[in-house]
């Protein structure tokens, strides 16, 4: 990106495309608040004015990912009347195209630490949207239950769609094939796969399929 315009404010998406712009560019996460903003002539008051610091940054850009993927939702007119099922199936389809669209920043962002755990801290934020979506999900689906054995444990399933994003996540960060259809099949699968087992599959046994997921996310 060119220098900032004087007249006109920094705004956040202003730093974010400055920032992932450095991040491509350089192939690594900018180091210093003063090189980045003399880089892109803006000042350090104009920076610290929209950001506290460069490492709060990265957890944004992936907020952003996901405010952006609930914006594309709620322009779905149909997307109120999807069953549970279908809206996480919408969710991932959409959220992994958006990320499809910023692959290269995406496969850098994930890559900078040799420790993969540490590469994930970035994710805060975004796990606590991923989990607020699963849950609100679910209780929509449980006030319509009126035995409590048949409702889902929304602390439970939200958990579960936690570490069901970071299989795939894994998944489409190595998916070689043409326009990352084997993604969409992956999503489909885990989808049909994960409210299958919570309809009926024991306790112990969905505490054993997150595990699973964890396993091969990070194994």
């Amino acid at each position: 990106m060119g220098a900032k315009a004087k007249t006109n404010k920094l705004t956040e998406n202003d730093v974010i495309t400055m920032y992932m712009d450095d991040v491509l560019e350089n192939e690594t996460q900018p180091r210093s608040v003063y090189k980045f903003c003399k880089r892109h002539s803006i000042t350090e008051a104009e920076f610290y004015g929209v950001f506290g610091s460069l490492e709060s940054i990265p957890k944004r850009i992936w907020s952003v990912f996901f405010e952006n993927t609930e914006d594309l939702l709620r322009k779905n007119k149909e997307f109120d009347d999807f069953s549970n099922k279908d809206k996480m199936l919408t969710f991932f389809y959409s959220f992994f195209e958006l990320l499809t669209l910023n692959r290269s920043y995406v496969l850098l962002a994930l890559h900078q630490e040799d420790n993969p755990l540490k590469n994930l801290e970035q994710l805060k934020g975004l796990r606590k949207q991923i989990k607020n979506f699963a849950t609100i999900l679910i209780e929509d689906g449980n006030a319509d239950k009126t035995l409590k054995i048949t409702k889902f444990n929304p602390k439970l399933f939200s958990e579960g769609a936690w570490f069901q994003f970071l299989f795939l996540l894994k998944f489409w960060k190595d998916d070689e094939s043409k326009g990352f259809e084997k993604t969409d099949m992956a999503i489909e699968k885990s989808v049909n796969t994960i409210f299958d087992v919570f309809d009926n599959t024991p306790l112990e046994n969905i505490i054993d399929f997150g595990k699973f997921l964890y396993k091969e996310t990070f194994v």
